[in-house]
């Protein structure tokens, strides 16, 4: 195996590592928001529909950053 043939190897794999990175945050945001979003609920149940509005406002740009992560890998 030449070593063009061993580079082409590890930079595929070095996307999928990156995405499976760039993942955890969006992944610990996600849990951050709905956990407060829930105790915030159980707080103040008269203010669901607000809570429940910038849970998923935080969900939304939470989830574009992974996306931002998936295409990184295909750009660079």
């Amino acid at each position: 195996m030449s070593a063009l043939q061993t580079l082409a190897a590890v930079d595929g794999n070095l996307g999928s590592i990156g995405y499976g990175l760039a993942a955890i945050g969006p992944g610990v945001g996600v849990g951050i928001i709905f956990g407060n979003g829930t105790q915030a609920l159980a707080r103040q149940p008269e203010a669901a529909g607000l809570i429940r509005a910038n849970q998923i406002l935080g969900f939304a740009f939470c989830e574009a950053l992974a996306l931002i992560g998936l295409v990184m890998p295909f750009v660079y």
